[in-house]
């Protein structure tokens, strides 16, 4: 190799270096960012902050509680959603289905991901908020309004809603990485598996035993995008700080919180308490993804070593 070539490959190799490392980079002013300017309520409140349940920033009095409460029942009410119709869709593409018809279905999925989620609220206003609140909540209300979940007014603006609009938001994400995941698992598994006088349903079965951890973090991945999702939720969730067991009622999330207040933070005090829930928002979300990943190669890992 001659001197011009190997001073060729270490320019070239710092320069990749480089740019891999901005992403870090950018990371960590973030983190720095936000840890900075969170320190006045991090240092008035402590961890007291997590579990106040008061947010009335007129009298600085500022409890994240509501809000985390929010952020997880509506995103654990659309993984109850999502999951069962994501993995339907996922196995009947890879396993069912003839290329001349999961071919376009796949297509619609995707295209399902790239509707910006303002459309999704939208369309949550106008449809899905009047069908709750005159058809599903009635239902609801009917047959399982002894529980305390299906108590309350219906209003069609709530939790429940809000639940709905992120299930489809995610069934595009979890039913393209189960599908994935499911295409990776090797064709001999399921030759051998017919081969032994197992049925079409058998041999999905050990083909979603192999890909388990997979379909585990592609669950997880959906759950990351749902507690980080923003607009389509501001918009049917009702956006009220409080604590009901019922998904009638309206709620509030972190992510939107932080959309829909903003730009009234003009007290200091104010602006440092939406910065720690965006804080924890994104300590939480980026543990979930990258959980998510782990699982997800943890898949490829066992194939080739199976």
């Amino acid at each position: 190799m001659t001197q011009t070539g190997t001073t060729g490959d270490k320019v070239f190799r710092s320069i990749l270096i480089i740019t891999a490392s901005i992403i870090l980079v950018i990371m960590a002013m973030m983190i720095f960012m936000m840890v900075w300017n969170s320190l006045p309520t991090i240092r008035e409140f402590g961890f007291g902050f997590l579990t106040g349940r008061e947010w009335k920033p007129a009298l600085s009095e500022f409890g994240a509680l509501p809000f985390i409460y929010g952020t997880i029942v509506s995103s654990v009410v659309a993984l109850i959603i999502s999951v069962p119709i994501s993995l339907g869709i996922a196995i009947f593409l890879v396993e069912q289905a003839p290329k001349k018809i999961a071919t376009p279905i796949a297509f619609m999925v995707e295209l399902l991901a790239a509707i910006p989620s303002v459309i999704y609220g939208l369309w949550g206003i106008f449809v899905l908020a009047p069908f709750v609140r005159d058809y599903l909540g009635v239902f609801l209300e009917k047959y399982l309004g002894w529980l305390p979940l299906f108590q309350g007014r219906l209003t069609g603006i709530g939790m429940l809603t809000g639940g709905i609009i992120l299930a489809l938001m995610i069934t595009p994400i979890i039913t393209a990485v189960v599908r994935d995941i499911l295409e990776v698992v090797p064709t001999a598994q399921r030759e051998a598996a017919l081969a032994l006088g197992a049925t079409k349903w058998e041999t999905t079965q050990i083909v979603l035993g192999n890909a388990a951890s997979g379909i585990a973090g592609a669950v997880i991945l959906g759950l990351g995008r749902a507690l980080g999702e923003t607009m389509a939720v501001t918009m049917v969730i009702g956006n009220s700080p409080q604590i009901s067991a019922s998904l009638f009622e309206p709620a509030y999330t972190i992510a939107s919180v932080l959309a829909a207040n903003f730009a009234d933070a003009t007290d200091e005090f104010y602006l440092s308490a939406l910065i720690e829930m965006g804080l924890v928002l994104f300590l939480v979300t980026f543990v979930v993804n990258a959980l998510a990943k782990l699982l997800v190669m943890s898949v490829g890992s066992n194939i080739r070593h199976a």
